[in-house]
């Protein structure tokens, strides 16, 4: 898209269709789709799953452990924009032991297993530097939708919104990436009916022919004028992989969460293809 008028309109329609009330997340928010401003390629696709021990649901009140099925995210660059689509098909949770009474509108789940459907987010990315510079800079925002039930007690059903603000390079067989922005969540207190936290990630990954290793952090974090609300707790996770392939790929990443609310450990299998 080389004209300029146009990418300032994709820009604003995107940014008119976000909503104003957010909500709480049981996972963190994925980092940036970054190598398509990297590497050689018009549009990206991922499809896995993720096994997460000792992961806590915080609305229901409950210790268990996670799958996730059909983890998902599609991306399009086009000029300097990347549109972005990415979610989590199904959640299945089973309950190992339980820390506190459950919302009120969580319903039981006498067997202790809850499923439902995982969050949808939709996001537009936007590139601020020159091509010529080694440095990508971004700014990112997006919406996570009201897909969820909320008496299930692992999401809500209630929408969001982030944007952030990130750099990456590539030089060699090394490639990094960092951001940081604003999430606004409501929550399900009367008295304090919206939380804005801190959300960041960063990765490096270094190519050894076709294994490409890789570091992560990824979390979110409250304020510090107040403690944690209930279902807006602080998250983080430390994620070890490794990739096979280049422009089509599987990387398996081990999970370990460093904040109370996210799993003990756990992993990510993903396949993908960049064209």
């Amino acid at each position: 898209m080389r004209n300029p008028r146009n990418r300032l309109v994709l820009v604003a329609l995107a940014s008119a269709a976000l909503p104003a009330a957010v909500c709480a997340q049981l996972r963190p928010l994925e980092p940036t789709p970054s190598r398509l401003f990297l590497e050689s390629g018009n549009w990206s696709a991922e499809l896995g799953g993720a096994r997460l021990l000792d992961q806590r649901a915080s609305l229901a009140g409950e210790v268990g452990n996670l799958w996730e099925a059909g983890n998902f995210t599609v991306a399009w660059r086009t000029g300097r924009v990347i549109l972005e689509a990415a979610g989590t098909a199904q959640r299945f949770f089973h309950r190992t032991s339980t820390f506190n009474a459950p919302h009120a509108d969580v319903e039981p789940a006498t067997d202790g297993r809850r499923r439902d459907s995982g969050d949808y987010r939709l996001a537009t990315t936007v590139r601020l530097t020159p091509y010529s510079w080694p440095l990508s800079g971004t700014i990112r925002f997006g919406t996570r939708l009201s897909t969820t039930d909320n008496t299930t007690g692992l999401d809500r059903d209630a929408v969001d919104f982030f944007a952030t603000i990130g750099a990456a390079r590539s030089w060699l067989h090394t490639a990094v990436a960092a951001e940081a922005g604003l999430g606004i969540h409501s929550t399900r207190e009367q008295n304090f009916e919206q939380d804005d936290l801190l959300l960041y990630s960063a990765r490096a990954e270094y190519e050894i022919g076709g294994l490409i290793p890789s570091a992560a952090i990824v979390g979110q974090k409250h304020g510090t004028g107040h403690s944690e609300i209930r279902g807006l707790e602080d998250l983080g996770e430390i994620r070890l992989g490794v990739r096979a392939g280049i422009s089509r790929w599987v990387r398996v990443e081990y999970v370990k969460g460093y904040e109370t609310f996210s799993p003990s450990n756990g992993f990510i299998l993903t396949a993908g293809i960049l064209r």
